[in-house]
């Protein structure tokens, strides 16, 4: 019964909240710029998670004062932070790397770099250590992916 009850007032409140996605469609005015071209070179699986964060923004029927193309190089590393008495990593760093340069009408307009990491503790299970090391590089490429789109909407 508790449980219904903590259910209904959890739902009255973030019903009446106000929240709202920060990237939805009616908060997209907000960020008044297009992709209209996205050539992406590096680690796939980067890659790929910045394709689908950015896909909102390569819509070509969507009509906006600026329209970028953007050239984003990626690059993933993992580096092992600290070692135990045996020499066996106890600790990593997963970091990735994009080099991205923008241009806007066909003209060069500029360049940055964003750099994200995260550290973590190893894991004797192999399988999951890497599916929590997939896991962390889409995080990464999604925080990288909103420090791309800030930075374009101040351009």
């Amino acid at each position: 019964m508790k449980k219904k009850i903590f259910t209904l007032v959890l739902f009255l409140f973030l019903s009446s909240c106000g929240y709202e996605t920060i990237y939805s469609a009616k908060n997209r005015i907000n960020y008044n710029f297009s992709i209209s071209e996205l050539n992406l070179i590096g680690d796939r699986q980067i890659n790929m998670a910045i394709k689908q964060k950015l896909n909102s923004y390569t819509n070509p029927s969507i009509q906006t004062e600026k329209s970028f193309s953007l050239e984003i190089s990626s690059n993933s590393e993992k580096i092992i932070t600290t070692k135990d008495a045996s020499g066996d990593a106890t600790e990593f760093k997963n970091e990735i790397t994009l080099k991205v340069q923008v241009f806007m009408d066909g003209n060069y307009k500029s360049n940055f770099v964003i750099i994200e990491n995260f550290i973590y503790n190893n894991n004797s299970d192999t399988f999951e250590l890497r599916s929590y090391e997939n896991q962390i590089k889409n995080n990464l490429a999604g925080a990288a992916v909103d420090k791309i789109i800030s930075k374009l909407a101040l351009t």
